[in-house]
């Protein structure tokens, strides 16, 4: 059976990686969840896509140069569907404490050394602060990331994100005692998932919006589904 995760929460339905859009995503049954991860200037995580706020919040600067206490009085519904009220970006430890999500694949973009190893110890803290080590994966497409998953936080199961073609994201996801891999799904073939699965490797395909694609993935034998509509995903699948 092909799982579903909620894609920012579900970006297609409610204003990405913001509160609303996590319960949303739980709303449809859907209990396993993907976004993604910045500092904020004081070292909180804070649920938020790209390093700059201008496209989610319509503000300037970046999510670097503020600190949570800031960050969370800004408005994340610039962009996406409408929605009738504020929704501020998160930290992490508010969606923690708020969604039952079974399971969190949690998005940390490319970074230096320095913020990559301070990155993956705040996750590692919160995580078994709120008991959740086991429920997670981080994931990245950055190798600074994935080295320090690997040195700094080895009980922490991580997950390689691969959008492009060039590299061998079979190869490169054992390199770096990988469990998970986040497949763009045009690079998704029967024959690469196979080998995947050979490898121990879960297969989680991204992002995956219209039903006819949906269903030719799980039948290619995908382990899940990251959608930007859980809910469509939900009667697509149900009916497969």
């Amino acid at each position: 059976m092909t799982l579903i995760y909620g894609h920012r929460g579900a970006k297609g339905e409610a204003p990405e990686n913001t509160l609303d859009g996590f319960k949303q995503c739980l709303a449809h049954g859907v209990r396993r969840c993907e976004l993604d991860l910045h500092l904020s200037k004081d070292g909180e995580l804070m649920v938020i896509h790209d390093p700059t706020l201008k496209r989610t919040t319509g503000r300037r600067g970046k999510v670097v140069e503020r600190d949570a206490d800031e960050l969370i009085q800004y408005d994340a519904r610039h962009s996406g569907p409408h929605w009738k009220h504020p929704c501020p970006i998160p930290r992490l430890a508010e969606l923690f404490e708020q969604c039952d999500f079974e399971h969190w694949q949690l998005e940390v973009k490319s970074a230096s050394r320095v913020r990559a190893a301070r990155t993956v110890l705040a996750i590692k803290a919160l995580a078994e602060h709120h008991g959740l080590t086991e429920r997670i994966t981080v994931t990245s497409g950055s190798r600074e990331v994935l080295r320090a998953l690997k040195r700094l936080t080895p009980e922490l199961s991580c997950g390689l994100v691969a959008e492009y073609a060039w590299l061998d994201p079979l190869k490169v996801a054992k390199q770096y005692d990988c469990s998970l891999l986040a497949l763009k799904w045009t690079l998704c073939t029967p024959e690469r998932i196979a080998k995947a699965r050979q490898l121990g490797l879960h297969v989680s395909v991204w992002t995956v919006n219209e039903p006819a694609l949906m269903r030719r993935l799980a039948d290619f034998g995908v382990d899940s589904l990251i959608t930007d509509y859980p809910g469509l995903a939900v009667t697509t699948l149900r009916n497969a």
